[in-house]
C-alpha cells in the first residue's frame, strides 16, 4: 500500500513539474516558484510536500522543449546568448557574469538576459549608462549572498529588443556568488569567454 502511494506521489510530482514546464515554455512564466504554484492550483494539489523542486521542473522543461520546441527554441536561445555577449563586451569593466536560463539553455522567446555586475562604485555604472545613452530603469532586488540577504541595485534595459536585467553586486560579493551548480548541470554563472564558447560549440 505504501509503495503504491509512493508511486502515486511520484507521478503527481512529475505531473506538476510537467504542467509548470508547459507554463514556462508556452505562457512565459519566468520563475520556477510561480510556475510550480500555478501548476499545483491547476492540478488541484493541496499538499505542498508533493511539489517538485526546481531541478525537477528544469528537467521537465528541457524535455518539453525537446519534444515540442526543438525547431525554434535553439534559435531563440542563440539569439539571447548573442545579446548577452554584446552586453558583456560593452560592460566589461564591471566584470559581467551571465546567469539563469540563457546560461543553462532553457531560455525561450519570453526570457530575459540576466547578468551579474561587480563594482564598488554603483555611481560609475550610472554614469556609464548615461554616457552610452542607454535607456534604463533602476530598481532593487532582495538576494541571498552567503548566509545573509541583501537589497541590491538592479538595472533593466533593452538591447536589440531583448530585455536585459543587471544585478549589481560589490566586488567582495563576487567570491560569495556560487559558480558551480554541478558537473552535469554546468556552471551557475559564466564569464564572457565561456559564453562565447557556448556560441561556438
Amino acid at each position: 500500500m505504501g509503495k503504491n502511494r509512493s508511486r502515486r506521489d511520484d507521478n503527481l510530482r512529475r505531473h506538476i513539474a510537467y504542467l509548470a514546464a508547459r507554463l514556462m515554455a508556452e505562457e512565459g512564466v519566468a520563475d520556477y516558484g510561480t510556475a510550480k504554484l500555478k501548476a499545483a492550483r491547476q492540478a488541484g494539489l493541496l499538499d505542498a510536500a508533493l511539489l517538485p523542486d526546481n531541478r525537477e521542473i528544469e528537467s521537465a522543461l528541457r524535455e518539453f522543449q525537446d519534444l515540442y520546441q526543438s525547431d525554434q527554441q535553439p534559435l531563440e536561445l542563440r539569439r539571447l546568448r548573442e545579446v548577452a555577449v554584446k552586453v558583456m563586451r560593452d560592460f566589461a569593466e564591471f566584470r559581467p557574469a551571465l546567469v539563469g536560463a540563457v546560461l543553462n539553455g532553457t531560455a525561450n522567446q519570453f526570457s530575459e538576459v540576466t547578468l551579474q555586475l561587480f563594482t564598488d562604485d554603483p555611481k560609475a555604472l550610472t554614469l556609464f549608462l548615461l554616457n552610452r545613452r542607454y535607456r534604463f530603469e533602476s530598481d532593487e532586488r532582495r538576494v541571498r549572498i552567503g548566509d545573509a540577504w541583501a537589497d541590491l541595485p538592479v538595472v533593466c534595459l533593452e538591447v536589440d529588443r531583448v530585455p536585459v536585467r543587471l544585478t549589481v553586486y560589490s566586488r567582495d560579493d563576487e567570491r560569495q556568488v556560487p559558480r558551480q551548480r554541478s558537473e552535469a548541470e554546468g556552471p551557475a554563472r559564466a564569464r564572457l569567454e565561456e559564453v562565447e564558447a557556448l556560441l561556438d560549440a
